[in-house]
C-alpha cells in the first residue's frame, strides 16, 4: 500500500525562557493509504504536536516528514488533508451548511458544486435535516459531526482528528465512534486520530501508535487483528481485551503514569 505519512527521526524542540522543551524525539512513522491510525499516550506526550507537524502548523527541528511524498507545507497548499479539532470551532453566526461551505468558499469552488458537496457531506454525517440550523441549536455531538463534515467537504484523502470526542459523554461518544467507522468505510479516507481513551483507540483503529511522556517517542505500534465490522459489543471479546492490554502495557512501559 502507498504511504500517506512517513516520518524518520522526527524531532521538535521548542525554545523556552528556562531552557528548550523537547516535545518530540526520534519519531518514526508510516501511515498507509486507507489506514485508521490512533495515537495514544499521556497528556503532554506530543500527540497533538505530531498531528500539528503533519498539518504544517508546527515545523520540526530534526528529521524528515512527508505527506503524499510532499513536504507538509506543499501538502497544505494542495489541501491534502482535513483537520478536526478538539472543539467543533463552528462560527455561531453561520448556519451548519454555511460552516461546511467555508473551506469551499475559500478554495473558490463554484456555487453549484458547493451545494452538491455540502449536501453529500451532511448526508455522510447524518445531518441532512439540519443544514439551516445554527450551531447553538445542535447538541455537542451534532456540532462535532458538522465539524467532520466541514473537514470532508473538499474531499482531502487524509483526515486529521485531534480528540474530537474527548469532551462528550460516554453514550454520545460510543455512538459517534460507530458513526465514524461507518464514515471511514464509506469514504476510504486515511485517518490519523488522537485519543486518551484505550477502548476508543482499540475500537476504531487498524493501527495504534503508543507514545511515551515528553519527549514524545513511539514506544509501540500495534496492528489490530479485529475484523472490519465492529459492533460496540466487540469490546467485550477476548481479542479486543488482549489488544487493550497490550496498549496498556505499552503505556506502562513508557512510564506514562509517572509524574
Amino acid at each position: 500500500m502507498t504511504s500517506v505519512v512517513t516520518a524518520q527521526n522526527l524531532g521538535l524542540t521548542f525554545p523556552a525562557n528556562d531552557g528548550p522543551v523537547v516535545a518530540l524525539s526520534d519519531v518514526d512513522l508510516d501511515i498507509k493509504r486507507g489506514e485508521f491510525v490512533s495515537f495514544i499516550g499521556p497528556s503532554g506526550c506530543g500527540k497533538t504536536t505530531l498531528l500539528r507537524v503533519i498539518a504544517d502548523l508546527e515545523q520540526p527541528t530534526a528529521g524528515t516528514i512527508e505527506i503524499n511524498a510532499m513536504s507538509p507545507a506543499e501538502a497544505r497548499v494542495k489541501r491534502s488533508y482535513g483537520y478536526v479539532f478538539q472543539a467543533p470551532a463552528l462560527y455561531p453566526w453561520r448556519t451548519i451548511e454555511k460552516n461546511v461551505a467555508l473551506p469551499l468558499e475559500i478554495m473558490g469552488f463554484p456555487r453549484q458544486e458547493q451545494q452538491a458537496r455540502i449536501a453529500r457531506t451532511l448526508d455522510l454525517v447524518n445531518l441532512s435535516g439540519f443544514a439551516k440550523k445554527y450551531p447553538w441549536q445542535l447538541s455537542g455531538g451534532m456540532q462535532q459531526r458538522a465539524s467532520i463534515a466541514r473537514a470532508l467537504a473538499f474531499d482531502a484523502d487524509l483526515l486529521l482528528m485531534d480528540e474530537p470526542f474527548g469532551a462528550l459523554d460516554e453514550i454520545v461518544r460510543d455512538h459517534l465512534n460507530s458513526e465514524l467507522l461507518k464514515l471511514w468505510a464509506a469514504t476510504s479516507k486515511t485517518i490519523a486520530f488522537v485519543t486518551h481513551s484505550i477502548p476508543e483507540a482499540v475500537y476504531l483503529s487498524t493501527k495504534i501508535v503508543v507514545m511515551s511522556p515528553r519527549p514524545g517517542r513511539v514506544t509501540d505500534v500495534i496492528e489490530s487483528t479485529l475484523p472490519a465490522e465492529r459492533p460496540l459489543d466487540i469490546r467485550e471479546t477476548p481479542e479486543f481485551l488482549a489488544i487493550a492490554a497490550r496498549v496498556r502495557e505499552g503505556l506502562r512501559a513508557g512510564h506514562s503514569y509517572e509524574e
